[in-house]
């Protein structure tokens, strides 16, 4: 699986390598916001948690984030969730080039969800500080990516058939221009 090496962001505004921020450097490669801004807003919904018997305090986007507030803060901004694996299934996609090919994800930016990891995919190339796929053997069992709505599939409906519309004008002027010049098709 190609990897580059990719903080997100991070070095600008911290120093250390070692660091649990795995949810806000996968969410700002894959969105193309800025660190500070992912880290922050995680930060920030983190203070609305329920604080539970069973968790150990709130998210800190430095040290790790629950996924119900990382669920929120990418919900929040258009982004929605495709599981892969549902319980008692097993793994149907693993973190190789055939599978994330297989899967469609080879082109596009997502955020992978990992054992105990998110990673950020971009065209198919892992962007992390190391490299997650364990040699293609780990499973992945979701991944978030940017929903289209349903006001930006109209326009993008009405994008198509503009679309249409001018590549029948293009050929009818191909034909004229062929037909003035004595080429045929």
């Amino acid at each position: 699986m190609n990897f580059n090496y990719n903080d997100g962001g991070r070095s600008n505004y911290f120093k250390g390598k070692d660091a649990g921020d795995c949810v806000a450097r996968s969410i700002a490669i894959a969105t193309g916001k800025d660190y500070k801004e992912v880290y922050d807003a995680l930060n920030e919904l983190a203070k609305t948690e329920r604080r539970g018997t069973k968790k150990r305090g709130i998210s800190n986007a430095r040290t790790g984030v629950y996924r119900r507030t990382y669920e929120r803060y990418l919900n929040s901004i258009g982004w929605e969730f495709k599981p892969l694996m549902l319980i008692g299934s097993g793994c149907k996609v693993h973190l190789s080039e055939d599978d994330i090919k297989r899967e469609g994800l080879d082109y596009g930016a997502y955020v992978l969800s990992l054992s105990g990891h998110l990673t950020a995919l971009v065209d198919g190339v892992i962007q992390d500080t190391h490299n997650p796929s364990r040699e293609g053997t780990r499973c992945v069992y979701g991944y978030y990516y940017k929903s289209i709505r349903l006001k930006d599939k109209y326009r993008l409906d009405d994008l198509r058939a503009t679309r249409a519309k001018l590549q029948a004008k293009l050929d009818r002027i191909d034909k004229e221009i062929r037909e003035l010049t004595g080429e045929a098709r």
